[in-house]
């Protein structure tokens, strides 16, 4: 009887053994043909990818691989990881002539139209997004959290909540009806004092961002309002940087006016958004304060052609005109300074998907391949404070892409990634 008794109870402790054992996580072995990492200028052949679970265990020379492996023959592709864009709106509608399509949408709507774009920006090969902003507020956060429980398909996701505007400000859904007739959804982040501004920022961080999104300037793509025109003061700036950094957030500022930008720094902001409009000293306020700068310099076009088209408001596409080739000349001069810059396109101006157009922007207007490359992996990791992904090194997720061609000799073939995967799973 004893020695059934203690045949149970090794049976039973076996039991909860392997209940609390996670399962062995899978190993994959990944053959690159020539290998960017993302952090150096080196370019390496004959490299190989050790990954298990969802990390890289380790790069370097191929040999065999280990028993068990799945192996990802890449031997003839150009490896790089995963690209990160660090300004995006996939969690909204897209840019239109209809100024009150973001009001006729539901929340609920808004998100599965979030899920879509999150898709098609993930198979284009971005496997992380900052997402500075939406109408519907914290829609962005149901997203990422969708994305992060495997419910739909997308890239990693940092999200902002809502925009910290002013009232009738570049961050509120101006020229449909009366803002304060908006659903309370869409003016989650307006402020009209320090006070309130702080108390907003506290309310976005506690309801799931991860950041915070500011609008010290006017907005290109916002009634009422001018690109160059300040509009949250440096009172109110400073007391939502103060807020955000004591629970170790990062803030954003979108800023085109050189007076809007330098106000946001001397705030303590982190990044700068757009600064179309930068002139010398605030390039130089920038370096001093290493503050990055996220410039959507292809987009303009975009604006230019299709809203041209499409019958976007001429009050649009009139700012769009005063602020696209004064961006790139800021943009260039900021390359020149060494002033920190992030791949950032505002992507859900134009289609979500197409968002490595930029890069030939970038090399044209004064990036090498290698520094554009950079800009939207360890540079732009870097830029939001992560250490877990945008390289190819041991530690960080195994996020990475594959093309056939060199985006060194041709940046444009980042355009059409041919294999994508993230955390160790083929995507495609």
């Amino acid at each position: 009887m004893r020695y059934v008794q203690r045949v149970a109870l090794i049976g039973a402790a076996a039991a909860a053994f392997v209940a609390a054992t996670p399962a062995l996580a899978q190993t994959v072995y990944v053959q690159a043909g020539k290998l960017i990492d993302g952090v150096t200028n080196e370019v390496r052949t004959g490299q190989c990818i050790t990954i298990v679970g969802e990390r890289i265990k380790d790069v370097g020379p191929c040999g065999k691989a280990p028993d068990g492996a799945t192996l990802v023959d890449w031997s003839t592709y150009t490896v790089l990881p995963g690209l990160i864009d660090l300004h995006t709106h996939l969690a909204d509608l897209g840019q239109s002539a209809d100024l009150a399509a973001p009001i006729k949408a539901s929340p609920a709507e808004t998100a599965l139209v979030g899920a879509r774009n999150a898709r098609v920006t993930l198979d284009a090969g971005f496997t992380s997004v900052r997402d500075v902003g939406v109408y519907r507020g914290l829609v962005d956060v149901t997203l990422r959290n969708a994305i992060e429980r495997g419910d739909v398909p997308g890239p990693r996701m940092w999200v902002a909540g809502a925009y910290l505007t002013i009232p009738k400000g570049g961050g509120e859904l101006n020229g449909v009806v009366p803002n304060e007739q908006l659903p309370a959804d869409m003016r989650l982040g307006v402020a009209a004092t320090p006070e309130e501004a702080a108390a907003k920022t506290s309310y976005l961080l506690d309801h799931g961002a991860d950041f915070i999104k500011t609008i010290a300037t006017g907005a290109v793509l916002a009634i009422g309002t001018e690109p160059g025109a300040p509009e949250l003061t440096p009172e109110q700036l400073a007391a939502i940087v103060k807020v955000a950094h004591a629970r170790g957030k990062r803030v954003t500022a979108h800023a085109h006016g050189a007076i809007g930008i330098q106000n946001a720094i001397n705030a303590g902001v982190d990044s700068i958004e757009h600064a179309s409009l930068a002139d010398e000293a605030t390039l130089q306020l920038a370096k001093k304060h290493g503050t990055w700068l996220a410039m959507d310099i292809y987009n303009g076009d975009y604006i230019d052609d299709v809203g041209t088209k499409e019958g976007w408001p001429e009050e649009y596409l009139r700012k769009n005109r005063e602020t696209t080739d004064a961006q790139r000349a800021a943009f260039r001069r900021a390359v020149e300074l060494g002033v920190n810059i992030g791949f950032a396109t505002d992507a859900g101006v134009y289609p979500h998907g197409l968002n490595a157009r930029q890069f030939a922007y970038m090399v044209k207007y004064g990036m090498t391949p290698m520094q554009a490359i950079q800009s939207a992996t360890g540079r732009a990791a870097e830029e939001i404070g992560r250490t877990d992904i945008g390289a190819l090194v041991p530690g960080r997720y195994a996020d990475m892409v594959a093309v056939k061609a060199d985006p060194l000799a041709d940046i444009s073939v980042l355009e059409k990634i041919d294999h994508v995967m993230k955390g160790g799973a083929l995507v495609r």
